[in-house]
C-alpha cells in the first residue's frame, strides 16, 4: 500500500494567508460576526475578462489550487477532489432572485451555470486541461474531510500518483440573512466575540479555500503524510472520548503518541463542550486552535488541516494558536478533531514524513 504524503498548499482564508509565511501576519477579529476572505490579486491566475464572470468560490479555488499545485512542483493533477458545504451559493442565489424578478421569463443561464456545486472543481479542470478524475463532495461540516479520505484511498490503492483536493466555501448574503434569521451566527449583543470561554451562541460566520496536493512520493516540499481518517454523522458528548479512543486504537496510537492535537473550537456555547477532551484526554498535550483566525464555515476544517500540516513541516506552534502553554521538542503526529453542531465529526491523524 503506498502513502499519501501532503507535498503542496495554498490556503486562502480571512487572514493574509496565501501571500505570506505560516501566520507571520494575523489580526485577531472580536467585533464582526461575518468576515470575509482576504482575497489576493487575481490577475496571475485568471484572464480579467474571464475573471469578471466568475463567483468569488470559484477565483479563490482556482488561485489556491493554483498556489498548491507550484508549491508541489506539479503541473498536472491526476484528480480533482473538492469538498464544499454551500457550494457557488453567490450564483445560486442570482438565479433565484432573476426567477422572481422577471417572473420566470427570459432568464440568463449564466449564473445557472455557474451556481453547480461541482462548478469549482470544473473550472480548475478546463484551466489546467485535466481530464481525470473530478468529484465533489456535499457532506455538511465533512465535506473536505470525505473529499480527503476519498483522495487518500486512491492515492494508497495506487489508482493515481497524484491527486488535488481542496475544501471551500463562499459567503452569500440571502443565505447569511438566514443564518442569522434562525440564530446560527453570533448576534450584536455578544460582541466582544471570543472562541475559548465564550458565553453565547452562534459562531463568527466566514469562508476560505484550502487546497492540498496528495502524492505517493516523498518530496523535499513534502509537509507531512495523512496517516488516517473517520468520520462521525452524530455522537453525544459523552461518546466522543470514545470515539477518539477507538480510532486512535484501530490505526496502532496510544494517546501519549499524539505530539498535538488540533481543535475545532468556534465559541459556540451550546456545542463546544464537544472538545472538553482536551481536559481530559489531551490535559497533557500540546493544544491548537484556529477558528479565532479562520471564522466558521463548512469547510474550515481545511485551513486547521493547513495549520497541522505546517506545524509538523515548520515543527512550531505559533503562540497565536497555543490553546495551553504545552510544547514538545518535536511533532511527529498530530491529531486533528472537528465537529459542528453535534453533528459531522471527523478525525485527522498527520505524522511527519
Amino acid at each position: 500500500m503506498k502513502t499519501c504524503y501532503i507535498n503542496g498548499t495554498g490556503c486562502i482564508s480571512t487572514q493574509n494567508t496565501f501571500e505570506t509565511d505560516f501566520l507571520s501576519e494575523v489580526t485577531i477579529n472580536n467585533t464582526e460576526n461575518v468576515i470575509y476572505a482576504n482575497q489576493p490579486s487575481y490577475k496571475e491566475f485568471i484572464a480579467p475578462a474571464a475573471s469578471r464572470r466568475m463567483a468569488k468560490g470559484v477565483k479563490m479555488g482556482i488561485a489556491a489550487s493554483s498556489k498548491a499545485l507550484k508549491d508541489a512542483n506539479l503541473t498536472m493533477p491526476e484528480a480533482i477532489i473538492i469538498g464544499t458545504g454551500m457550494g457557488c451559493v453567490e450564483d445560486s442565489e442570482k438565479f433565484l432572485k432573476s426567477i422572481l424578478d422577471n417572473k420566470e421569463e427570459f432568464l440568463t443561464p449564466t449564473s445557472f451555470i455557474q451556481s453547480t456545486h461541482n462548478t469549482v472543481g470544473g473550472q480548475i479542470a478546463l484551466g489546467l486541461q485535466c481530464k481525470g478524475y473530478n468529484f465533489t463532495y456535499v457532506n455538511g461540516a465533512v465535506s473536505f474531510e470525505t473529499a480527503l479520505l476519498d483522495a487518500k484511498m486512491q492515492i494508497e490503492n495506487d489508482e493515481v500518483e497524484s491527486i488535488l483536493v481542496g475544501g471551500i466555501d463562499e459567503t452569500g448574503t440571502y443565505t447569511l440573512s438566514l443564518h442569522k434569521l434562525i440564530n446560527l451566527v453570533k448576534s450584536e449583543e455578544d460582541k466582544p466575540y471570543s472562541v475559548l470561554n465564550s458565553n453565547s451562541k452562534g459562531i463568527v460566520h466566514s469562508e476560505g479555500a484550502g487546497f492540498f496536493v496528495l502524492e505517493n512520493e516523498k518530496k523535499e516540499s513534502s509537509y507531512a503524510l495523512v496517516e488516517a481518517v473517520s468520520l462521525q454523522s452524530s455522537l453525544e458528548t459523552e461518546e466522543v472520548s470514545d470515539f477518539i479512543a477507538n480510532f486512535l486504537e484501530a490505526n496502532n496510537l496510544k494517546i501519549s503518541d499524539i505530539d498535538a492535537i488540533v481543535l475545532g473550537n468556534n465559541g459556540d456555547v451550546e456545542f463546544d463542550d464537544y472538545y472538553d477532551i482536551s481536559n481530559s484526554l489531551f490535559k497533557n498535550t500540546p493544544q491548537v486552535y484556529y477558528k479565532h483566525l479562520s471564522g466558521e464555515y463548512n469547510t474550515a476544517s481545511a485551513f486547521g488541516f493547513w495549520i497541522a500540516a505546517n506545524i509538523i513541516k515548520n515543527q512550531d506552534i505559533p503562540e497565536v494558536v497555543s490553546m495551553n502553554a504545552l510544547k514538545k521538542e518535536a511533532y511527529s503526529t498530530i491529531l486533528l478533531y472537528n465537529q459542528y453542531r453535534g453533528k459531522d465529526h471527523s478525525l485527522i491523524v498527520l505524522k511527519k514524513c
